[in-house]
């Protein structure tokens, strides 16, 4: 037959529970100051100076966030560790001592069940709100480009410019003060296009197009990375953006276009080295075809550029072209996009005239 304890240590919540209770709410409000106006730049970099409108938006949320989950975090493992302490077993008690028991107390269980529920509702509400600003903006975009993921490199597409810029030889460029919309995409295989001071990450995803719009607001350069595991070189796909005046932003579109303009001229490919092409092929093209190259279906990323001349199989360029020398020089020079994916031009890879045409004497050796 059940016997009732001869010994009930404590009656009510137990001896310092209101004192612990009060220390509890002074962390709570010393956290939720230091995250509302303390200096957590160690942390999330450029929070008191926001680059971007989103960056104000996502910090906001972050820091409701750090308060609220704070706050939950300091009252459940105080009263963990208040409640171990002062309702330990002791030598000195009998066997059948126990604290204190709380069955069926509804009103605390409506509690600690709508008060997270609320929480949640609120959270959602404003998590959503922030997604759509990013996604669909507040204003029509001033400037809407493109970020094309390759590996392992991005490419980016500007009104107005005729060629693209590529994030291994050249930073990305934005004006301050204008409100901006990338419309992001992969050519190959799932990239994370992420810049950390404005917050800002979205998946290029083959066949999908992403939309990130916001305003940049500090001018600067800052780090521009994949954060999805893309391949072999993932770690290498990195870059740069530059935030400047819109004068100067200007500037560069206008220099870019003559330095396309003045590059698109015929190379002169005589004195070409193919041992010297040799060694340039493992550096600059080795991360997209097969080195030593193999017959055009062994794809590695691009194709194989074995007997690129005299392949029965393959009579002409992906461009449709004889496979002439000066043909071959053009896509070096020029770069292609084709149903096989994106070739990069020279800048991209940094080629001079005298490397395009090493490498043209190089792959047309391989006979």
């Amino acid at each position: 037959m059940f016997q009732s304890p001869s010994v009930v240590r404590f009656k009510g919540l137990g001896p310092g529970f209101w004192p612990v209770t009060i220390v509890l709410a002074l962390l709570s409000i010393a956290n939720a100051w230091y995250f509302l106006y303390g200096n957590i730049d160690w942390i999330m970099p450029g929070a008191s100076q926001p680059v971007a409108d989103r960056a104000s938006d996502i910090d906001g949320l972050f820091k409701f966030m750090a308060v609220s989950s704070g706050a939950i975090m300091i009252f459940v493992a105080g009263y963990v560790i208040y409640f171990a302490i002062a309702f330990r077993a002791r030598p000195t008690d009998s066997p059948d001592t126990i604290g204190v028991q709380i069955h069926d107390s509804p009103k605390l269980e409506l509690w600690w069940t709508v008060l997270p529920a609320l929480l949640l509702i609120l959270l959602t509400a404003l998590s959503i709100n922030v997604w759509y600003k990013i996604y669909f903006g507040t204003k029509a975009p001033a400037l809407t480009m493109e970020v094309i993921g390759h590996q392992f490199y991005f490419e980016f597409r500007y009104p107005g410019l005729k060629t693209s810029v590529f994030s291994k030889t050249e930073p990305m460029h934005l004006p301050v003060g204008v409100p901006v919309r990338l419309l992001i995409t992969s050519t190959d295989v799932i990239h994370q296009f992420w810049v950390p001071e404005i917050r800002l990450k979205s998946a290029g995803v083959p066949g999908l197009v992403q939309s990130l719009n916001f305003t940049p607001l500090r001018t600067g350069t800052y780090d521009i990375a994949c954060a999805e595991f893309c391949g072999a070189d993932h770690s290498l796909m990195r870059g740069k953006l530059v935030i400047e005046p819109v004068a100067t932003f200007n500037k560069w579109l206008d220099s870019e276009n003559k330095t396309a303009a003045a590059g698109g001229g015929a190379i002169n490919l005589a004195g070409g080295s193919a041992g010297t092409g040799k060694t340039l092929f493992a550096q600059k093209c080795a991360a997209c075809h097969n080195n030593p190259p193999t017959p055009f279906d062994q794809k590695l990323v691009g194709p194989g550029l074995l007997h690129i001349t005299d392949d029965p199989a393959h009579p002409t360029l992906v461009t449709g072209k004889t496979p002439t020398p000066e043909h071959i020089a053009e896509i070096l020079q020029n770069g292609f996009t084709g149903p096989i994916g994106t070739m990069p031009n020279r800048q991209a890879n940094g080629l001079s005239d005298k490397d395009i045409a090493n490498a043209v004497a190089y792959l047309t050796s391989l006979k």
